[in-house]
């Protein structure tokens, strides 16, 4: 990872390493660390000519684009571990706070802005993307700078599309945040959440150390699988277990109009849904009148058919809605939507169209909502300026894995998830769009999960709370408003974790884990 004279510097920043307090902050003198530390070429200040490009290089959403947005002073590319221990340690002795930006699908962007005026840089880890599988054990370690595109394509490809991994649908995701927030998605009611099959990590605390799972201590590696990676420091790489997989799984995709029973249909699926064999995972794509249930089954269409026509004849799924493919094939064609086969090497791509800027929240489902509800839902979603809402089902793996077992802690009793999106052209401020969201989301509150209204802390949303700091260290119980929601119980040892590792409260944004340093 460090070459030896890297590793020669670092001991001379440890060496006269004095934290400083923010009200001495230096930039000029931080960015002199820097430039006597690492190469030139992987640091980007706001003079250089490439600051924008590297900044927006990996920014998913236009509305931070805004000439408003608070800009880092400098953006960090390193290449490897000692240039990541470097900058942390030229950031506490200048008191230069750092974010730490992987695939940039940070839904309120706190892994590049701030929302108030700040000096801070960004680590962004784009260049440490490396995919190491091994096929003879079943496990890989994946740089944090890698996307969840790049992991599916190396495992695919290492095992001839015989070992997969549980993680998100969106290619595009960046594995750092997406693991260390939970990281949910179409293998959840099989294998659980990311976070359930992550075997060792190698982390960056705020000392400058390079930490693997036993240095960083049990409560830390807790705190890294679904607690927020950013709060506890830089994990650099994550070491995970590969499942079983068939070689060809079944898809479909099936629209259904209000006409013709989208309310009746979408009100039994709740009931259904979770309860179904845990090869089979069914969601849905609510937008305008039409729901869309999307499937991925791991199995043969033969072997689907029968099970869709007992448990929910309602939806008319039959043989001509089936599309056999591999994983990767079946990943994409869900992530489209719609079409043919799309080719495996486009899980690389990570490219995204910027036309649109986009405002997202989320809830949780215990009981199932009522028909009458369902019928005012729709009407919600069929209002002008109106967006979509996904619905993701629970049951199987995810459901029975204890709350405590991982900071994710949304696991039995939950029906299903809800993300809500609303997008608008870029460059329009959204108001009208942004209005929609939160007035629906505040219409759901009767018929999702109370005390707390539980929250998935990769669909991060800033109107659930911002932190307080007081005397320079962000307040656990202001923390509690918004971190109850995402966390539930596992809040507060969370914030103990923290309190160990980085009880100054050096690694902090808007919804970063308070420390919490208990008094014996």
């Amino acid at each position: 990872m460090a070459v030896p004279r890297a590793l020669v510097l670092i001991f001379c920043i440890l060496c006269c390493y004095a934290p400083a307090t923010s009200s001495s902050a230096s930039s000029g003198d931080f960015l002199h660390c820097l430039s006597a530390n690492i190469p030139a070429q992987l640091v980007f200040t706001q003079s250089s000519p490439s600051f924008t490009s590297v900044l927006v290089s990996s920014i998913r959403n236009p509305k931070f684009l805004a000439p408003g947005t608070v800009r880092p002073l400098c953006i960090v590319t390193p290449t490897n571990a000692s240039h990541v221990q470097a900058t942390v340690l030229c950031g506490r002795r200048h008191g230069v706070r750092i974010r730490v930006r992987s695939g940039g699908h940070d839904y309120e962007a706190l892994s590049y802005r701030s929302v108030r005026p700040e000096v801070f840089a960004v680590v962004d880890l784009a260049h440490l993307r490396a995919v190491r599988v091994n096929r003879r054990a079943a496990t890989a370690w994946v740089d944090s700078g890698a996307t969840v595109g790049d992991l599916y394509y190396a495992v695919a490809k290492a095992s001839n599309h015989r070992l997969a991994f549980p993680a998100g649908l969106c290619p595009t995701i960046g594995v750092g945040g997406h693991f260390s927030g939970g990281g949910f998605g179409l293998l959840q009611r099989k294998y659980g959440v990311a976070v359930d099959n992550v075997l060792d990590a190698v982390l960056v605390d705020a000392k400058g150390r390079l930490l693997d799972k036993k240095a960083m201590g049990r409560d830390v590696f807790w705190a890294i699988r679904g607690g927020g990676g950013e709060s506890f420091g830089i994990v650099l790489s994550w070491q995970v277990k590969l499942v079983p997989f068939p070689p060809k799984v079944t898809a479909f995709i099936v629209p259904v109009s209000v006409d013709d029973g989208a309310v009746d249909v979408t009100t039994k699926w709740q009931e259904v849904a979770p309860a179904l064999p845990e090869d089979l995972f069914l969601r849905i794509l609510i937008q305008g009148k039409v729901a869309t249930f999307q499937a991925m089954y791991l199995g043969s269409c033969d072997a689907l058919l029968p099970v869709m026509r007992r448990r929910l004849p309602e939806l008319g799924m039959n043989r001509t809605h089936c599309r056999e493919m591999t994983w990767i094939e079946s990943v994409l064609y869900m992530y489209v939507g719609s079409g043919a086969a799309i080719p495996a090497t486009d899980m690389l791509n990570r490219t995204i169209p910027m036309d649109s800027s986009y405002k997202a929240t989320s809830d949780y489902v215990v009981n199932a909502i009522p028909r009458d509800a369902w019928a005012e839902i729709f009407a919600w979603l069929a209002k002008p300026n109106a967006g979509l809402m996904i619905l993701d089902p629970y049951g199987g793996e995810i459901s029975s894995v204890p709350e405590s077992a991982t900071p994710f802690p949304h696991r039995a009793g939950v029906l299903y998830n809800i993300q809500y999106m609303n997008f608008w052209a870029a460059g329009k401020d959204g108001a009208a769009n942004k209005k929609w969201i939160r007035e629906f989301y505040a219409f759901m509150e009767p018929y999702v999960s109370k005390n707390p209204r539980q929250a998935y802390f990769n669909y991060r949303d800033l109107d659930l709370g911002e932190n307080v700091v007081v005397g320079n260290v962000s307040s656990y119980k202001a923390g509690k408003v918004w971190g109850e929601k995402y966390f539930k119980g596992n809040y507060r040892r969370l914030a103990i974790a923290k309190g160990k590792i980085d009880p100054e409260d050096y690694f902090r944004n808007e919804q970063s884990i308070p420390p919490l340093v208990p008094h014996h």
